[in-house]
């Protein structure tokens, strides 16, 4: 009587085949496709905000209508080319784009390109100290929470958190303002610096328009302090909200890290709950916070708009808000398709990130 055999190690050799083979590329595949999605990404909102600024009509007679007679009007419409088939407009405005030609405000005559590099550098820089704050408020106070979790030093941080991320930035900088410059006049509450300091940071030389940075290249203490300080106020108003944010997701994350089997193999050798805390369960609980760090700066973006005008910060929110007012919807249209391409470009940082952080988002 025969049997059917099979060949000798090859089942084992299929078996450990299939165990190899990776279910997704590695992390040269995963940051090319993410970063070709910028493009489709970029098309899509720059073409959103194109034909949404267009809906009220041509920007000339949204900026000048009523104060110019039809004659005029229908004059400055032609010189513009907005006369021309949407579309027409559409692919020359795209053309643009990928020239760097954002267009030109019609309020008061500026390249928008020179706008954004103006005021750009503004909001970012108060986006980076607002997410210095939210860091350190945040990331702390989530390890505390899930330290004491279910107690009233918990509970307490909860409703904290959800204060933080439920208030209105423009109210919070109010707030500050209040208490801050008038009962306790400790802190500036307008502007990015004094009178002297704008005028000394005019005068640079090859400026970075970043304030703290050129402040360290001339090697000005005072400056430096006083860009500081008038940062403190903008940055907390719109680092809290984010803050908020972080609070609850390491409090969630490190409580789900604390029932992992090392954790618990731990504390049967010994270690204390605060050294599995602060030295063994956090890491593992941070790497949400940087896959959800798009979203925030994102929100935080958007959020300056307000910040800006709250505290006079004369960044892109600031500028945003007058063109708004003086319906420019070519400096608008302009203001916001930049931000819109900061906003993809984070995106796909945060994602190589969080890549090399955590290999399975590479999946």
């Amino acid at each position: 009587m025969s049997a059917a055999t099979s060949e000798p190690g090859a089942e084992a050799a299929e078996t450990s085949v299939a165990v190899k083979k990776p279910s997704g590329g590695g992390l040269g595949r995963y940051v090319l496709i993410r970063f070709v999605l910028i493009i489709p990404t970029i098309f899509i909102l720059t073409t959103l905000v194109f034909f949404l600024m267009r809906i009220t009509g041509d920007p000339i007679s949204a900026s000048m209508g009523g104060r110019l007679t039809t004659e005029q009007l229908a004059e400055r419409i032609h010189a513009a080319g907005y006369d021309r088939p949407i579309l027409v407009q559409y692919f020359e405005y795209m053309g643009n784009l990928l020239k760097g030609d954002f267009g030109t405000a019609i309020s008061d005559g500026q390249p928008v390109s020179s706008i954004l590099l103006n005021y750009g550098t503004a909001t970012v820089e108060l986006v980076f100290y607002a997410l210095i704050v939210a860091f350190i408020l945040g990331i702390p106070l989530g390890m505390l929470a899930a330290y004491h979790r279910d107690k009233a030093p918990d509970a307490a941080l909860r409703i904290l958190a959800i204060l933080g991320y439920a208030t209105p930035v423009f109210f919070a900088g109010m707030i500050l303002k209040l208490v801050f410059g008038v009962f306790l006049p400790i802190l500036p509450v307008a502007g990015r610096g004094t009178t002297e300091t704008e005028y000394i940071m005019s005068g640079v030389v090859g400026p970075t328009r970043f304030y703290i940075i050129d402040a360290i290249r001339i090697g000005n203490i005072e400056v430096l302090g006083d860009v500081l300080a008038h940062a403190v106020l903008p940055a907390i108003a719109l680092g809290v909200l984010t803050a908020g944010v972080f609070l609850r997701l390491v409090r969630t994350n490190l409580i789900g890290t604390l029932g992992q089997q090392y954790i618990d193999s731990g504390r049967s050798r010994g270690i204390s709950e605060y050294r599995l805390v602060t030295k063994h369960a956090y890491r593992p609980a941070l790497i949400p916070i940087v896959t959800v760090m798009g979203m925030q700066i994102a929100l935080m973006l958007a959020g300056a708009v307000l910040t800006e005008t709250t505290f006079e910060w004369k960044g892109l929110g600031f500028k945003l808000a007058e063109y708004l007012t003086a319906r420019d919807f070519v400096a608008v249209q302009g203001i916001v398709v930049f931000l819109a391409i900061i906003v993809a470009l984070t995106n796909f940082l945060v994602d190589v990130v969080a890549a090399f952080i955590d290999p399975r988002v590479r999946y």
